[in-house]
């Protein structure tokens, strides 16, 4: 078995309230989970207000695969106007 995560730290600017960046978080996480079937959620930096990150998953029998899907779901996340990508690790491991 072979899981592949991904790791993501974006600012997300001119957000008012920490109930605006809840809704930019939410609507990326879901389109995730929707999109690419990953199993995502943020996983730091909840209490700031212009800063996310959000961590994501997905189990497949290659690593491969799972770097190919974790690749464009970085590039769907990338066109989203609202927020700017300071850091993406990508990687697998065999369990």
């Amino acid at each position: 078995m072979i899981v592949s995560m991904i790791q993501l730290l974006f600012e997300i600017p001119d957000i008012g309230s920490i109930k605006d960046k809840r809704n930019v978080i939410k609507s990326i996480i879901d389109k995730l989970k929707r999109r690419f079937q990953l199993s995502a959620a943020e996983v730091d930096l909840q209490d700031s207000l212009s800063f996310a990150q959000i961590g994501g998953a997905l189990v497949s029998n290659s690593g491969v695969f799972g770097e190919k899907v974790l690749n464009k779901a970085l590039k769907m996340i990338e066109n989203e106007e609202a927020i700017r990508i300071q850091d993406v690790k990508i990687y697998s491991q065999e369990f």
